[in-house]
């Protein structure tokens, strides 16, 4: 069986996100949100969230099967980039300098097979 969850328009850079999420991936997800949990990241605490909505994805999916979270692993956890937001910020001399705010979407695929 598997389960997905997907989180789109975290405000952090995909960059950012995907170093964190390398910590994690191919664990089982027990140990993964252990470790997410005690992580000082910020981006953390957005992949602890998604990997509890894929278990309880996969628990809402069988309600009549009784799932142990330490036997069940993360298949695949990816982030992509989402919008950019474009702003403008005054700079010296009457000029506008660009800031780019980048967004990302995660998705974490868990399954209970081996």
């Amino acid at each position: 069986m598997e389960s997905r969850a997907i989180t789109r328009y975290i405000r952090q850079s995909p960059y950012k996100v995907r170093k964190t999420l390398d910590t994690v991936r191919g664990l089982k997800v027990g140990e993964a949100l252990n470790h997410l949990h005690f992580s000082p990241e910020k981006a953390a605490k957005v992949i602890e969230k998604t990997l509890r909505s894929a278990v309880s994805n996969l628990m809402n999916q069988n309600e009549d099967l009784n799932i142990d979270p330490d036997v069940l692993g993360i298949k695949e956890a990816y982030v992509n980039g989402g919008p950019v937001m474009k702003r403008f910020r005054a700079a010296s001399m009457g000029r506008a300098s660009r800031l780019r705010r980048p967004t990302s979407h995660l998705t974490i695929i868990i399954t209970d097979e081996k």
